[in-house]
């Protein structure tokens, strides 16, 4: 077994330098029976917005506290050791900007094994050791708290998650073996692989308690007070530490391999097998049912080199960063102050789409939502529509009765377009043609304030054509949602040459309330999600329609790991959709965009597609093959695969380059994979699609170089 004292980790602390410390400070705290317990405070000197973290100079001030706590437990001069976090935090976890810098072989295991070094000191320290997890704990965090022997919770803590399988690795600093080992498999699973793989779920503190991971939950007014009274109970024997979830000999043998088993093949019919960090993590949570705890550490250790060093992980910390920092600060954004304020939205139509609009912009917004159609009976439906919705929500415990009451009060319909004259916002959801939506804004603009924001929904008309007719065309924006609406987090934010700031400042003030993120695109075909969408799901056509079998095209790129296959987001989208923004594509660049006549006569058929019974294509359906036409002449999967990456590398260059050909879509490389990550669910672990076309050689092989310089690759 690793014997991790031998190790020389000078190398990994040296490489550290100009991380943000979390200093471990220590101070007694007299414990009611008698006696002192060592209390080791982790705290950063920064406010909350700077979380605690645990890169390798953290490590070792917790290293050299736990080691002084151990002399001085040997000489009984401490009862007990516990640790716990500055107000609010105990710790996100893992620096990962240091991980991430760090990552070649070498420093990948010494990043995993110093880890395991000092925290595994925390089930040695000579007295009983406890984690008092005082606010937000995740990863590695949860790894410093299941290490220490009992374990208290605050009530009010923010957020309880291992969300490395999310990020392209294993829980590697005991996560994995101990996590089993102490709540069971199936929660091992939920937590450990199934959370972070749904949007990374986190658990809130009950669920964290009622699975096992805690003993012990306590208000937060006194919470250290009780934890250390709770803790003295512990030491003096008044309180007994029962842990009901801790898996028997008859689980170990029976319903964990049955377990590992059915989430390995929920897994693949999910997510597909190009991820690697979720089956990594499976292989660890199967072997942790030996129960030895020190091997299961050198298998993390191992685990943890090859995903670190991978491609994988630091594609991941590429797209989270995008998600979390470049989101929040998009580019070309003008500055928030010139944005408008707005007291009352309207929302032209009153279909499926159009009630989505107006319940997200009450709900999120709290300002009266106006819709309108043609006839009452179509308003009543659309009104039906959102209260049926809210009532969902309530049944949830999503919304409380009088959000409830609140959201249904701001929401109203008329076929009186007079009322939006005092709207400070209208958007249109109605049928996506140039005409309709021209005719519509041609009723409203006379009615509206010359300020009010007019915004298109559209997914691949021109917004300038759109808008072509206005008075004031200054304050039109394009506004593209994704669908469905509530859960999809990006908006693709469209400025035409006459949006002015102001217009474009609310737009994107508008969105930031609404939880979205928003990206500032250029107004060219397709936008940005759309037009790469064409681009794959064209391809998938084109390889039908030469006379490939429908399951290999469906699973041609799944290499890509993307979230379905081409035919199941045709499907998903809508035959005559998709159709139709081919055709768009089609017009707009004929000489680079495919459109296939077997998409449109497949919108015509009730059931293109044959299905399991998970949803998945598995083929066409009998109908679809009688009515489709097909060539002689297939293609392998590798040839579809190798198309798709080179026609996405040729069309992501033109759309960074300058306006010509509709290029200048976006500003950089990062807007793209962005838009792609948020509104295509292009997988983290790929990290977007240019640092995945650089790895594959698809832009070399396209247009010489690479998007991104050094590339966006692991260290050897």
């Amino acid at each position: 077994m690793t014997d991790y004292s031998t190790i020389d980790f000078t190398p990994l602390l040296a490489a550290a330098e100009g991380e943000v410390v979390t200093e471990a400070h220590v101070r007694d705290v007299k414990l009611p029976s008698g006696g002192l317990l060592a209390l080791i405070t982790l705290d950063n000197g920064q406010d909350h917005t700077r979380p605690n973290t645990l890169g390798p100079r953290s490590l070792e001030s917790l290293n050299r506290a736990i080691d002084a706590q151990r002399e001085r437990a040997a000489t009984g001069e401490i009862r007990a050791v516990a640790v716990t976090g500055k107000p609010f935090i105990f710790a996100a976890g893992a620096d990962l900007s240091k991980v991430s810098t760090l990552a070649n072989r070498e420093n990948a295991r010494l990043i995993a094994q110093y880890g395991h070094f000092v925290l595994g000191k925390l089930g040695a320290m000579g007295v009983p050791s406890f984690a008092f997890v005082n606010g937000l704990a995740l990863g590695g965090a949860m790894e410093v708290a299941l290490n220490c022997d009992y374990r208290t919770l605050d009530s009010s803590a923010a957020a309880l998650a291992f969300p490395e399988v999310f990020l392209g690795l294993i829980p590697g600093w005991g996560g994995a073996t101990l996590v089993p080992n102490l709540v069971g498999i199936e929660q091992a699973l939920e937590i450990i692989v199934s959370n972070p793989l749904k949007n990374n779920r986190v658990l809130k503190p009950k669920q964290a308690l009622d699975a096992g991971l805690f003993d012990v939950m306590f208000g937060s007014a006194r919470f250290l007070e009780e934890s250390v009274r709770w803790a003295d109970g512990v030491l003096s024997g008044a309180v007994k530490v029962e842990r009901p979830h801790v898996p028997g000999k008859i689980e170990r043998l029976t319903k964990w391999p049955a377990a590992i088993k059915i989430a390995r093949d929920t897994l693949r019919s999910r997510i597909g097998t190009a991820a690697k960090s979720p089956y990594i993590a499976l292989d660890l949570l199967n072997a942790a049912k030996d129960g030895d705890v020190a091997r299961g550490f050198e298998r993390e250790d191992d685990a943890l080199t090859e995903l670190i060093s991978g491609d994988q992980f630091h594609a991941s910390i590429y797209a989270f960063d995008l998600v979390q920092k470049r989101a929040k600060r998009p580019a070309g954004a003008p500055p928030k102050e010139l944005a408008r304020k707005i007291q009352k939205v309207g929302v032209i139509g009153a279909g499926l789409m159009a009630g989505q609009f107006a319940l997200l912009f009450a709900r999120k917004l709290r300002v009266p939502v106006l819709i309108t159609d043609l006839d009452q009976a179509r308003v009543d439906k659309g009104i039906a529509y959102i209260y049926g919705e809210v009532d969902k929500m309530l049944e949830k415990g999503r919304l409380t009765q009088d959000d409830a009451n609140q959201i249904k009060a701001l929401v109203s319909g008329t076929t009186d377009k007079s009322l939006y004259a005092d709207c400070d916002w209208v958007i249109e959801a109605v049928f996506e043609e140039l005409s309709v939506k021209q005719q519509v804004f041609a009723e409203i603009e006379p009615i509206v304030s010359p300020e009010a924001v007019i915004a298109t929904n559209t997914s691949s008309l021109s917004v300038e054509q759109i808008g072509a007719k206005l008075a004031h065309p200054e304050r039109l924006v394009g506004f593209h949602f994704f669908n469905p609406v509530a859960v999809m987090p990006l908006i693709e934010v469209v400025k035409v040459p006459t949006t002015d700031e102001a217009t474009l400042a609310t737009a994107m003030e508008v969105a930031k309330k609404l939880g979205k993120t928003a990206v500032i695109t250029a107004d060219r075909p397709g936008f940005v999600v759309n037009r790469l969408l064409a681009k794959v799901m064209g391809e998938a056509a084109r390889a039908l329609d030469e006379g490939t079998p429908m399951p290999v095209v469906e699973h041609a790129l799944d290499p890509i790991g993307l979230p379905m296959g081409p035919f199941e987001l045709i499907d998903l989208v809508g035959w005559k959709v998709a159709a139709h923004v081919q055709d768009t594509m089609v017009a707009a660049f004929p000489d680079r965009f495919y459109a296939s006549p077997n998409l449109h006569a497949a919108a015509e058929l009730e059931q293109p597609l044959a299905k399991n019974k998970a949803g998945k294509v598995e083929d066409l359906s009998r109908e679809a093959k009688k009515a489709l036409s097909f060539g002689k002449s297939p293609v392998s999967g590798e040839e579809i695969l190798r198309r798709v990456e080179d026609e996405l590398a040729q069309e992501i260059r033109i759309m960074l380059d300058g306006a010509a050909d509709g290029g200048g879509v976006v500003a950089a490389a990062e807007d793209i994979d962005l838009c792609l990550i948020l509104g295509a669910g292009w997988p983290f672990q790929a990290g977007g699609a240019t640092p995945y076309l650089d790895r594959v050689g698809a832009s070399e092989r396209v247009f010489g170089a690479k998007f991104h310089n050094p590339p966006i690759a692991g260290g050897r």
